[in-house]
């Protein structure tokens, strides 16, 4: 026995000195660096430019999120100033001499108490280790790695995007990259690290060229942040497809086996009532927002003012002062996980604006909100009003003493709107497209600007609209909306689904909007009013005007003629998204997002009336007209090639003249669009099937009989000459190629083939018309061999979106 104790004490001073040294280890190791402590305390070594992470959180899971806080500035390529990463439920691992980061699979799960099951599932599928460090030091409750390699490595996928976007081969240089001390910081809850990585590479493309010094050299700034796990506390609340809510989603294995083992949750901040019983309350912790401290005025109040429309929403479910709106302070970091951010990036060209946020994969629970808004759009929206009024004078004398205060109003009233939309998205909230049908009922739809005329002039009043809408009230209250318990919660919920229903509420969000092929006829991006082909018609004579009163007066002092060209572009365009809500009424089909028992019976689908159906077609032709399509004389003969020192971008018309502006060309690719919408292989499919199944819908024949009988049937018009003949042939051309569509149902191309045997017919029997005669030679020769010839390529459109 008292050999044994001797024994068991001498490992104990053994393994005691051991723990001793092991910490000295530590301490010497690192004895010269600059520490930071926190949720893991790092060390930098200034010599080295290293930087060593303490890990003393061995298995334990956290949160992992990259991000990009210093971009490339362009749009095309897609890496902006703030852009996040993705966020990985992660842990540190022990290997023997290494350590490695390992991302856990949160896709598939079990719910169950079982151990041994929850085991199961692990074991089952793949997780994915993202790093590995070799142990450089260590104690007896920590080990230290080195950080810096994963720090500078590509973990935003850099180099895989600008292959993908064909701007070139690059790689991470550590060489030229380094750890970037002023913003890594460690708090209790979260350490930040940053790191300057410049990707060197070969064959840069034009994209890279316009936005970096040197292309072969592309710096940007990496971050990384450590982030603790929010306590037990949060609890998810389901989704279902009319909330209005994103989804989030994963498989549990060990539900019944009667039940669904997709479990779907949706996103949302934490909010809880300081009081719960009270009808009015203030939050234990509001939901704060920060807005970019280089955000310009009047920009920065426009921004500050759109996002605090959310309050409204908040106040009408009992909180007060929940939701806010202040300046990021002083030495913050926007990239700080402890800050929900509204961030002014600036890029090369006007591009779209997001709303992203970091959320637990487990809950849905928000950690951050993180709002990107582009800096172009405010311009291009004014550079709308202006082309809409042209408020300048014929005297360039005059235009300084202009007021264009009513054209920076909309704009600016633009960028509020813009500042709640992105705002919503980091609230967890979807876009609601149908939501502009009823009213403006929702800042989550894409807003087109409404334009009236009044004593035969545009106004600009109203053009967007000034508060919070009816839906997002709706989907605030299902999201934050703080109930007793889990029966009440379960009971509310459904109470608010069934009373939006009720109210006649309308949601369409992107699967049904997005594609040019869409069925429903709600649900459009950059449309307006109750019937869109009311509001095409509205917009057609709000356009005709425009274009009336377009000339010198649209531009300013010093401006050269050839800018009218961007001028006009979104002007002549006008028409464009609302074209494509009526597209969508022809085969179209209404539905809802409904559930078994949303309804005592349920409603399916209905096909849109036929006599509707017609009317859309003849709107839809009314488009390819040549008088809506030409451009009148006096604004041809004002636009010159471009001036010295100008040059031609994005935002021009592409033509077939050289350096001169093309207006038959701009025609045409108005007139493409249009052709491009009408005639989608699934929208002929659903015209196609339509005709069985509900009396009276228009067929193949009729369609094509009225595109043919419009156009090209119709002969040229004496006043357009050269701009009718072109829109015939762009429609053969059209026809023809839309056979080629692989989606295109083999019966469907059968009946078109028929249309176009009977178009040959005509042309055959009237080809003293030099044109029918070389349209029909056209036919013959695609018939002979089986392809079509045709060079004829159509000019594409400026983009339109975003505006």
């Amino acid at each position: 026995m008292r050999i044994v104790s001797i024994c068991v004490l001498f490992l104990s001073i053994s393994w005691s000195s051991l723990a001793a040294n092991s910490a000295d280890s530590i301490d010497n190791f690192t004895k010269a660096m600059q520490h930071q402590a926190g949720f893991f305390d790092f060390y930098y070594d200034s010599s080295s430019d290293k930087v060593y992470l303490e890990i003393d959180k061995l298995e334990q899971v956290f949160l992992f999120q990259s991000s990009l806080p210093q971009g490339i500035g362009s749009n095309d390529i897609g890496l902006d100033r703030g852009q996040l990463g993705d966020t990985r439920l992660v842990k540190f691992e022990r290997y023997g001499n290494k350590v490695l980061l390992k991302q856990l699979n949160t896709e598939y799960r079990a719910s169950s108490v079982n151990v041994a099951e929850k085991n199961s599932i692990d074991e089952a599928f793949a997780d994915s280790v993202i790093a590995g460090f070799k142990i450089v030091s260590s104690s007896q409750d920590a080990v230290l790695i080195d950080y810096t390699a994963f720090l500078l490595s590509d973990i935003h996928q850099i180099s895989q995007r600008l292959s993908a976007r064909k701007q070139g081969s690059y790689k991470a240089d550590t060489s030229r990259s380094g750890v970037y001390l002023k913003k890594s910081k460690a708090f209790p809850k979260n350490t930040e690290l940053e790191a300057l990585v410049t990707f060197g590479g070969s064959k840069p493309g034009q994209y890279v060229r316009q936005v970096t010094p040197d292309p072969l050299s592309i710096s940007v700034h990496l971050h990384h942040s450590l982030i603790e796990l929010p306590d037990d506390k949060y609890q998810p609340r389901r989704f279902v497809p009319f909330s209005g809510f994103w989804s989030m989603e994963y498989q549990d294995y060990s539900v019944p086996i009667e039940k669904s083992m997709s479990q779907k949750f949706i996103p949302r901040h934490r909010l809880f009532k300081k009081n719960p019983g009270a009808t009015i309350s203030e939050a234990v912790e509001p939901i704060v927002y920060y807005l970019d401290p280089g955000i310009p005025e009047p920009v920065m109040s426009a921004l500050k003012d759109g996002a605090l429309w959310w309050d409204q929403a908040f106040a009408e479910i009992g909180y007060k002062n929940a939701f806010q709106v202040k300046v990021l302070p002083k030495g913050a970091d926007p990239m700080d996980v402890r800050y929900n951010v509204i961030q002014w990036v600036h890029r090369a060209t006007r591009g779209w604006s997001y709303g992203s946020s970091v959320i637990d994969p487990r809950t849905g629970e928000i950690i951050k909100g993180h709002v990107t808004l582009g800096s172009l759009r405010v311009r291009q929206d004014y550079l709308i009003a202006i082309g809409l009024t042209s408020p300048f004078s014929d005297d360039a004398e005059l235009d300084a003493n202009t007021d264009v205060s009513k054209q920076k109003a909309m704009a600016l009233a633009r960028i509020r709107q813009l500042s709640a939309h992105e705002v919503g998205h980091t609230l967890g909230i979807s876009h609601n497209f149908a939501a502009s049908e009823y009213g403006r009922a929702s800042v989550m739809d894409y807003p087109h600007p409404f334009m009236s005329i009044k004593k035969g002039k545009i106004s600009l009043e109203n053009a967007y609209d000034v508060d919070i809408g009816e839906w997002d009230k709706y989907v605030v209250a299902y999201g934050y909306q703080q109930f007793t318990n889990t029966t009440a919660e379960q009971q509310g919920l459904h109470t608010l689904v069934k009373e939006a229903r009720d109210k006649g509420y309308k949601y369409q969000s992107d699967p049904d909007a997005r594609p040019s092929h869409a069925a429903n006829p709600s649900g459009h991006l950059w449309d307006g009013g109750s019937s869109s082909i009311a509001e095409l018609n509205r917009l057609t004579e709000v356009r005709k005007i425009a274009l009336q009163n377009f000339g010198v007066k649209t531009i300013e002092s010093g401006s050269t003629l050839s800018s009218l060209e961007e001028t006009l572009a979104p002007i002549y365009l006008l028409h464009r998204y609302q074209v494509d809500a009526v597209a969508k009424l022809i085969g179209g089909v209404h539905y809802e997002y409904e559930s078994k028992g949303d309804y005592p019976k349920a409603k399916g689908i209905e096909v849109v009336a036929a006599d509707v159906q017609k009317e859309a077609i003849q709107a839809m032709l009314a488009t390819l007209n040549s008088e809506f399509l030409s451009i009148p004389k006096h604004i041809i003969q004002l636009i010159t090639p471009k001036a010295y020192g100008d040059r031609r971008s994005r935002e021009s018309f592409t033509g077939r003249t050289g350096i001169t502006f093309d207006a038959i060309s701009a025609a045409e690719s108005s007139a493409g669009y249009s052709l491009s919408l009408l005639l989608k292989a699934e929208r002929l499919n659903r015209v196609a099937t339509q005709s069985e199944m509900a009396t009276g819908t228009p067929d193949i024949a009729y369609l094509f009989n009225r595109l043919f009988k419009q156009t090209i049937k119709d002969g040229v018009d004496k006043h357009h000459k050269q701009l009718s003949k072109r829109i015939n042939y762009l429609v053969l051309d059209q026809t023809v190629r839309a056979l080629f569509q692989e989606s295109l149902a083999p019966e469907v191309r059968g009946a078109i083939e028929s249309e176009l045997v009977v178009l040959h017919k005509w042309l055959k029997n009237n080809n003293r018309n030099p044109d029918n005669a070389a349209m029909a030679r056209q036919l013959e020769q695609y018939w002979h061999l089986g392809e079509w010839k045709s060079q004829f390529s159509v000019k594409p459109l400026p983009p339109g979106s975003p505006i």
